[in-house]
């Protein structure tokens, strides 16, 4: 485990923008992202996303295994965007945090639908991560979602994925649970709906 990276994700947990526990758990789950995103995709990123980094992960592990991807960070919070600035910082990872709501930043032509790879830890329901996640991911990228163990397809239904442009989603069980979401053409231009309806009014 990298030390400096190791310093960061305590600070973090300190800080209570990270959930308890060692932080070698929550860098060995980041580190499935990667294996996950590689195997869809046959071969590092060479841009992604990351939905509400919060306290850290996936997105400056991200960064670390990929360092000639162009990397975002998206985080709606003032105070967990200003950290993670800093830790990029501290770490020496070119790439950018965006303080925004996500489905904002999916309807900025500088982001829109542009990047191979959208990932999502703890940051929404399916319906809502899908949603958002659509306005990002270019066509023939995938987004990856962290699931509940053993994750559950149900959660994922293909005709609902459909109408958002990605195709049928793939469980990949490990030592962690994700879905694949391949995306297959591109999304409605009202994909995601303003601030908030993704949430409220999930699509299912």
């Amino acid at each position: 485990m990298d030390l400096s990276l190791a310093s960061v994700l305590s600070e973090s947990r300190s800080l209570g923008f990270l959930g308890p526990g060692d932080p070698d758990v929550h860098l060995r789950h980041s580190e499935e992202f990667v294996r996950v995103a590689e195997r869809a995709l046959g071969g590092p990123p060479t841009s992604f996303v990351d939905l509400g980094t919060g306290g850290g992960v996936p997105g400056l592990v991200l960064a670390t295994a990929w360092p000639d991807a162009r990397g975002i960070l998206v985080e709606s919070s003032s105070r967990r965007s200003a950290a993670l600035r800093a830790w990029a910082g501290e770490l020496r990872l070119d790439l950018a945090v965006v303080e925004a709501r996500a489905e904002d930043v999916a309807h900025d032509p500088a982001f829109r639908q542009r990047f191979d790879l959208v990932t999502a830890r703890s940051f929404a329901s399916p319906a809502a991560t899908a949603e958002i996640a659509a306005g990002l991911v270019v066509v023939g990228g995938v987004a990856v979602v962290s699931e509940p163990p053993g994750g559950d397809a149900l959660r994922w239904p293909a005709g609902q994925l459909g109408d958002l442009g990605f195709g049928p989603a793939s469980l990949q069980v490990g030592d962690a649970t994700f879905v694949v979401l391949p995306k297959e053409r591109a999304c409605p231009p009202g994909v995601p709906r303003r601030r908030g309806q993704a949430v409220k009014r999930p699509r299912w």
